[in-house]
């Protein structure tokens, strides 16, 4: 875990704000957590077939360890935002490459318990804060099916003044 941290801690961070953190969930909070995650959907919509509230209890399940990666804003400050959400969406990305690179499977995924108030308190958020990704990281049991990609330069522009 600590390889795959500090290889996420080393995105660019303009201002060194470092605008984000983690949260690690393993072990029962695992299944705690998609507990909480059954409850909400329940509260939130009562008719949920029981196949969508037993999907959400296991949500957590997958994989043995779970980092929140939550970003930290600091609205107002001279660095904006955006920057600081781009910051924090880099930490997602180098955390799946390292985990990768060492041989783990991982995947990032929000969901709509990322945006839930009741949730996000839950983790212990504060009003500034925000899950930027869930990075699931355990040991792949098949590899990942690819899916078709843009040719990049149809995806390229040239600029010029005119």
């Amino acid at each position: 875990m600590q390889t795959i941290l500090s290889s996420a801690v080393r995105v660019p961070d303009h201002g060194r704000l470092t605008p984000w953190r983690f949260i690690r969930i393993r072990g029962d909070a695992r299944q705690a957590l998609g507990e909480a995650l059954a409850t909400r959907r329940r509260e939130i919509e009562p008719d949920a077939a029981p196949a969508v509230v037993k999907k959400d209890a296991e949500r957590f399940n997958h994989a043995p360890v779970i980092i929140a990666v939550i970003g930290c804003l600091a609205p107002g400050h001279k660095i904006p935002v955006q920057e600081q959400l781009l910051s924090g969406g880099a930490v997602c990305l180098a955390m799946l490459q390292a985990a990768h690179c060492l041989g783990f499977g991982a995947q990032w995924l929000t969901g709509w318990a990322a945006y839930d108030p009741t949730i996000t308190g839950l983790l212990g958020l504060s009003d500034d804060e925000r899950v930027l990704g869930f990075i699931h990281i355990g040991t792949a049991q098949q590899p990942a099916p690819d899916r078709d990609r843009p040719d990049p330069l149809e995806r390229l522009v040239d600029w010029s003044p005119t």
